[in-house]
């Protein structure tokens, strides 16, 4: 993220711009995106290092805009898990598929606005969504969380990063040099961030901050639905 450029309010098309963006520079993201790989793996493990196998099941996970299908989707895949990738761009979804061809019985590609996903109570013990949910208005992600707090199982593990700033709108027209790579973020900041994922209903393990380059700087959230979080979070 950078504070390039602002305005006041998220336009109504938000969701198409992004998904055309994210469509047209699809290639260009895949190469710029490599140099988060390492963060990508060093929080992915440690995830895995908070989840409970049960023995007897395969375990189940979802991946909030999950791109190209990156290191941290293999690495799950790798561990056991089945897992389902959303993304609102097509494009990134077809090189999800390709990147993911020898683990293809294990992805399932799920295409669209994260905000219309709709699934059972606990059906997942990992929800994870690496430089993704940032995409979403701040008050969509308050939703959101509330909502992957319901499709957690008891004990399952969800895991994200949110702007370490408060931004209400961040709007870059040409983001990486591209004619087509209108993009838009926004975020609660570090302590609202934290408070959010704990609101929804979950334990938060760990908060760590972490710098990926100039002006970009992120707080990473880990957090728990406790055994006892049977019960579902108010929408």
């Amino acid at each position: 993220m950078s504070n390039t450029a602002t305005q006041p309010l998220a336009p109504n098309d938000l969701k198409d711009r992004v998904k055309v963006s994210y469509d047209a520079i699809a290639e260009t993201y895949s190469k710029f995106t490599k140099a988060h790989d390492n963060t990508r793996l060093h929080y992915g493990t440690k995830l895995l290092g908070h989840w409970v196998s049960k023995h007897g099941m395969q375990p189940t996970a979802l991946e909030l805009g999950c791109g190209a299908g990156g290191p941290a989707t293999e690495l799950l895949i790798e561990h056991g898990f089945h897992v389902t990738g959303n993304d609102i761009s097509a494009i990134q979804l077809e090189l999800a598929k390709a990147n993911l061809v020898k683990h293809d019985k294990y992805f399932t590609a799920i295409q669209g606005d994260m905000m219309e996903l709709d699934f059972p109570i606990a059906s997942f013990d990992v929800v994870f969504g690496l430089f993704s949910i940032i995409h979403l208005p701040r008050q969509e992600q308050r939703v959101l969380v509330k909502r992957v707090f319901n499709w957690l199982r008891p004990c399952g593990v969800f895991l994200a990063n949110f702007s370490k700033d408060a931004v209400e709108v961040e709007i870059i027209e040409k983001w990486l040099g591209e004619e087509q790579g209108w993009m838009f973020w926004s975020g609660w900041g570090e302590d609202g961030s934290v408070n959010m994922v704990e609101e929804a209903g979950l334990e938060v393990l760990m908060k760590e901050v972490r710098d990926e380059g100039v002006q970009e700087h992120f707080v990473w959230v880990l957090g728990k639905k406790n055994d006892g979080s049977g019960s579902e979070a108010a929408l």
